[in-house]
């Protein structure tokens, strides 16, 4: 049996979870339901085709052979590897129906994935009025990223259109493990340059922290419960306000993040003066050749979201400025560059320090706001149309919310995780994002 070592951001995935903090992605897909029995059939052929897919089939292993004590890097490791005694049945669950298919996937990204076989779960939950059903997909983000999940959750979908994958580099084969004379001045530069990066980022880290206003509703203790909810936008809107003021659609969805917590937050009763939480926004950095082709190779950048600014033009601007100057400074320095720093971190590092980097983030980021990629076409399952796909990220030790956003079929879907004690009225913020791009699209005028 062949096994392939995980990546060191995987790796550093794997350890920093908790059963307060599971690290599971997630994606609730509602489908309209051509017959009260749609949601059984569904189930049927999730498990049926799970076990034709390989990257499902696959188990994390924890690595303590001995042989690796002569290799500090790999010792303490982990490995990705089949599972010899895959069971799809272990992995598909069909539900009795439910009423509010949101209140039920928060309850079910409560609970960890079974760390001892094939870390991803699919929940089938039938509709009670028999017209619709949803699937409520859940990988652990060491098994893959947004990238990645996507296409696992694809091959159990219908057939559809994907881009053909590009064949895997033959790894170089494996050298002494003296280095080459003749490389010896690449190497040190390359160790130059390392060092100059994390020093870059730390200390771009330690500045960002500086005269933060974080909103007590983002910074609650945690209480290992979750509430999800759901927000669809019309893309033709957001493509609206972009034309008008200028920027990205990534511009205008995060600065509507923006815009609805100011109004979240107001109308709780907590200020939104002067706050400024500090947002951090994922960027893959995958290339069709790594050493890790499964592996997660994420960066990030950092910005202050202008939740404090009454004008809703001038925070799609901060937003704008702030992202331009991330994108000309690139995504391998500044604060949001840190988990580049899992690549020079022994395996053992990521084993013993796991739970002071998951406690960790809090210092350095107040939300995730991510975006997941998803096809332009539209997908089914046993000939049931996928009419709206929410994403969901995990959540950190002490933050109390996550948002995650797809475009699918000229809607915008926004994901949102909460802890449920934390912020029990989730679905109010929802509400405020749908009523945020209205109000842009009004600020722009005609």
């Amino acid at each position: 049996m062949t096994s392939d070592p995980l990546a060191p951001l995987d790796l550093a995935f794997w350890n920093i979870e908790s059963p307060e903090h599971p690290m599971h992605l997630g994606a609730l897909g509602v489908f309209t339901a051509r017959t009260p029995a749609a949601g059984a059939h569904a189930a049927d052929l999730l498990a049926a085709r799970a076990a034709a897919v390989p990257g499902l089939r696959m188990r994390i292993r924890d690595a303590w052979e001995p042989s690796r004590l002569l290799r500090p890097r790999t010792f303490g490791g982990a490995t990705r590897e089949e599972c010899p005694r895959f069971d799809p049945l272990d992995h598909v669950v069909l539900h009795a129906p439910a009423g509010d298919f949101q209140a039920r996937a928060g309850q079910l990204m409560e609970h960890s994935l079974d760390r001892g076989r094939p870390p991803w779960e699919a929940h089938v939950l039938p509709g009670e009025d028999g017209a619709s059903f949803a699937v409520l997909f859940k990988f652990h983000h060491a098994l893959a990223d947004g990238l990645r999940a996507l296409t696992l959750a694809a091959a159990v979908l219908d057939p559809m259109d994907m881009p053909a994958s590009r064949p895997r580099r033959p790894e170089e084969p494996r050298r002494g493990t003296l280095p080459d004379v003749r490389r010896l001045p690449g190497l040190v530069r390359g160790a130059l340059s390392d060092v100059g990066r994390a020093l870059d980022i730390g200390a771009s880290v330690a500045v960002s922290s500086l005269g933060v206003r974080s909103p007590d509703a983002l910074t609650a203790g945690s209480t290992g419960t979750r509430r999800t909810a759901g927000a669809v936008l019309d893309l033709d809107d957001v493509h609206r306000v972009r034309k008008s003021a200028g920027g990205t659609v990534n511009d205008v969805l995060i600065a509507v993040v923006a815009g609805a917590l100011r109004r979240w937050l107001d109308e709780r009763g907590d200020s939104s003066d002067g706050a400024a939480p500090r947002a951090l926004i994922p960027v893959s950095r995958r290339r069709p050749r790594t050493a890790h082709p499964q592996g997660n190779r994420l960066s990030g950048y950092l910005i202050r979201l202008p939740v404090g600014d009454p004008d809703p033009l001038g925070r799609l601007g901060t937003v704008r400025a702030a992202m331009d100057r991330n994108k000309d400074a690139g995504p391998d320095r500044g604060a949001g560059a840190v988990a580049l720093l899992a690549d020079h971190v022994p395996a053992l590092g990521h084993r013993l320090g796991g739970p002071f980097a998951a406690r960790a983030a809090r210092l350095w980021f107040d939300i995730l706001v991510t975006s997941v990629p998803l096809p332009g076409v539209g997908m089914r399952l046993g000939g049931h149309p996928l009419a709206a796909v929410y994403p969901y990220a995990p959540l950190a030790p002490g933050q109390a919310l996550a948002v995650a956003v797809s475009t699918y079929r000229g809607r915008v879907h926004y994901g949102l995780v909460a802890d449920a004690a934390a912020v029990p009225d989730l679905d109010r913020l929802a509400e405020a994002l749908e009523r945020e791009v209205e109000t842009l699209v009004t600020a722009c005028g005609p």
